[in-house]
């Protein structure tokens, strides 16, 4: 057979494969639908900062105006490990999408190429004999050169449901990258705003320790005198020492604050006080934040994406585990050249052909087979589940994080005004306690008041901004700034090219790839 004729065949064959594959559709769940934000639409819903007007915020955190942030970002996405990690995870995606596609072709194509040479015993009964009566070579040589192949035709859809897996795996991977650059730029900002906090409270339990030293001097003074007892030293004595115990505290708290921003950086703890220096402010960002409506979230959050496609890339694993009821339908065939010791290789009389077709069915393996189908398909049901609960924990995180910032918004105005009265309070005290009209206790619950009215206020004011960017967490903001990157740094991609030849798979964007 000719290797025209062997083709001409094989297209025959492939029509069968023009069938519907086996298993089901994918169809995206039915998931439950909010219309609308409560906290939005609560009666104060004009003082607690939030509006409903679409209008996403890419790179939200430069709504905090701090640059020092704006800078912490830039790097933790050019150096974050874990954003790495799952960049990896993308590219070998693309590498198994390349590999399900090779499955709808021949599976099996070798070329290859033999020449030999073999002598046969003289000794050997009938050679011996038949030598007797005819002259007989018993040394010869062949050569040959071909091709081979063999084809599961894809006539129940085992290999197009094996691509379609393959294609939602690789947008799922990119899901996941994005949910993991949400969660990096979350974090880092999470963790700045309370390093800025750190830094305040330091900088109060110090103020409150000069403050308080000053009227430990003055009871010592007045004990030195004899106006007081010794009772007023020895608490005076205590509080300041129980206030100067905060600093330890705070300084522990910060440098673990640091180390830790320190990995969502890349980098190492030694580098964080250059970035950070020893001192700062909270972030804060503007009045009104605009957190769209309900139906935009299962779009722009990342994990609800990730975890639709979890349930697609499962959908097709149901349809490979049915394809294996059916018989398979196998093409087989070999085109070469072949002759023996002292004739020309290369000659048309030299062609050799051969084709083949066969049928393989698992038939006493039902039991097995079938089980394995309803194991995939269970499977894709916990994962239908999954995705619904994860619609689920979107909304709720959403509204947590806003019925949080705008309550911490308006603790911020009570401890202001606490503060103030606290200051007020403290100052009269020591006032009155200096001119003899009140008792030491009067400051001692003075300066504890206001120590901790300051320390209430730097709290809620870190409350409000880290609610707020747990709100632009929970919206899906900030994975769009990866667009037309690529998933690793320049330099991790020039060494992954040197050591391996990746073609144009680390240049491609995959997000194009669909569940079609």
């Amino acid at each position: 057979m000719t290797l025209r004729q062997l083709l001409g065949t094989a297209l025959c064959a492939a029509t069968l494969v023009a069938c519907t594959p086996v298993g089901p559709d994918f169809v995206r769940p039915n998931s439950p639908v909010v219309k609308q934000w409560i906290e939005v639409n609560s009666p104060d819903a004009s003082a607690n900062g939030l509006t409903s007007r679409s209008a996403p915020v890419v790179r939200w955190w430069q709504t905090f105006n701090d640059p020092t942030l704006n800078k912490l970002i830039n790097e933790a996405y050019a150096q974050n490990l874990s954003l790495q990690v799952a960049g990896a995870r993308v590219l070998q995606a693309r590498a198994q999408l390349g590999i399900a596609f090779g499955e709808l072709y021949p599976q099996s194509q070798v070329l290859g190429a033999s020449a030999e040479r073999r002598q046969i015993s003289d000794n050997l009964g009938p050679i011996s004999d038949i030598r007797q009566i005819v002259p007989l070579d018993t040394e010869f040589s062949t050569s040959q050169v071909g091709f081979d192949a063999q084809w599961e035709l894809d006539v129940w859809g085992a290999q197009r449901r094996g691509v379609q897996a393959a294609r939602s795996n690789l947008a799922l991977q990119v899901a996941n990258y994005d949910d993991a650059l949400v969660t990096l730029t979350g974090d880092v900002a999470a963790l700045y705003i309370n390093i800025r906090s750190l830094q305040e409270g330091l900088g109060v339990a110090r103020e409150n320790i000069v403050l308080q030293q000053q009227s430990a001097d003055l009871t010592q003074l007045r004990f030195n005198n004899g106006v007081t007892t010794e009772l007023d030293v020895q608490e005076s004595t205590a509080l300041l020492n129980n206030t100067k115990a905060i600093v330890p505290q705070l300084e522990t708290e910060l440098q673990q604050a640091k180390n830790a921003l320190a990995v969502l950086l890349g980098t190492t703890p030694s580098r964080m006080t250059s970035l950070l220096g020893n001192s700062g402010r909270i972030p804060s960002a503007r009045a009104n934040v605009a957190v769209g409506v309900p139906a935009e979230l299962l779009r722009r959050r990342p994990d609800v994406r990730a975890a639709e496609l979890a349930a697609a890339t499962q959908s097709a694993q149901v349809g490979i585990a049915l394809a294996d009821l059916y018989p398979q339908f196998i093409l087989s065939g070999a085109v070469g050249l072949q002759a023996s010791g002292g004739q020309n290789l290369f000659s048309s009389n030299s062609s050799t052909g051969l084709a083949g077709a066969g049928v393989v069915w698992n038939v006493l393996n039902y039991g097995r087979i079938k089980n394995n189908v309803r194991v995939q398909d269970a499977a894709y049901q916990a994962l239908i589940a999954n995705y619904q609960n994860t619609v689920l924990s979107a909304y709720s995180e959403v509204e947590s994080a806003m019925v949080a910032y705008s309550e911490a918004r308006k603790q911020v105005t009570f401890y202001q005004r606490s503060v103030e009265a606290s200051r007020r309070a403290s100052q009269i005290a020591v006032d009155q306690y200096r001119d003899g009209i009140a008792s030491y206790s009067r400051v001692l619950n003075t300066q504890t008041a206001l120590l901790q009215s300051e320390s209430n206020l730097i709290e809620a004011r870190q409350q409000v901004s880290s609610n707020l960017v747990a709100i632009y967490k929970g919206l899906g903001g900030g994975w769009q700034i990866r667009q037309s990157q690529e998933f690793l740094p320049e330099t991790v991609l020039a060494e992954m090219a040197y050591r391996t030849d990746w073609g144009d798979l680390l240049e491609q964007d995959p997000t194009r790839a669909s569940l079609n």
